[in-house]
């Protein structure tokens, strides 16, 4: 067995085990392998291995591999986890299935645009800057809810869930707590969170989508 499709199983029987010890089912969690910086030839043992949920930063990256990899496996889930700029979003709504970092109305507005011309429907997650970091992208907490309103009221998007990423030298635990607490009062059950060195945690605290790149493929090189 490759090593990418070994570290997979095992990261698999993590999560099994993490959801467990919370007496959760493993099946909600979806595992989102992310391939950011790697190539087909990475990118294929996993695949080939049975899974389907990938996740990608940037749009162009994605647009470089992924059609062909998908006429090869056409029941493959793409994700795009990284911020978007509202020029991609028509290139977004064209290959992404799933949407994690909405953060703002101008992108959301352009969104139901583009998803109304085209007839797809990415599932959308709203991202929440817990950490208040000046240099992340994502709405900030205390705008969260108003921001999850007026998707949902004046832009007709329905929302799936909210995705954080927690500043990097913090304990994850009280943002992933944090995230939780708004999404369910906003009556949201997605939460996307939990990444390489703390997706047995997040699980732990609620997440059904992790984002694991480097854990299952190594370290990254350059784009």
């Amino acid at each position: 067995m490759p090593d990418a499709a070994r570290a997979l199983a095992e990261i698999k029987q993590k999560i099994a085990a993490a959801a467990k010890a919370e007496m959760r089912a493993p099946q909600p969690v979806t595992l989102i392998a992310v391939t950011k910086t790697f190539g087909e030839a990475v990118i294929r043992p996993v695949l080939d291995a049975g899974h389907r949920d990938f996740g990608e930063n940037r749009v162009q990256e994605a647009q470089g591999k992924w059609p062909g990899l998908r006429a090869a496996y056409p029941d493959v889930t793409l994700h795009l986890i990284g911020p978007l700029q509202t020029n991609k979003a028509a290139d977004a709504v064209a290959l992404f299935d799933v949407i994690h970092s909405l953060d703002r109305s101008k992108l959301a507005a352009k969104l139901k645009t583009e998803m109304e011309k085209s007839g797809r429907s990415p599932r959308l997650f709203v991202q929440v800057n817990t950490g208040e970091e000046d240099q992340k992208a994502g709405v900030l907490p205390h705008a969260a809810d108003g921001f999850v309103r007026k998707c949902r009221e004046e832009f007709g998007l329905t929302i799936k869930g909210l995705m954080c990423i927690p500043p990097l030298d913090d304990d994850p635990a009280p943002h992933f707590a944090l995230l939780a607490k708004i999404a369910e009062r906003n009556g949201l059950a997605g939460l996307s969170m939990g990444m390489s060195a703390d997706f047995e945690l997040a699980v732990r605290l609620g997440a059904t989508h992790l984002r694991v790149g480097s854990a299952i493929f190594g370290p990254r090189g350059a784009p």
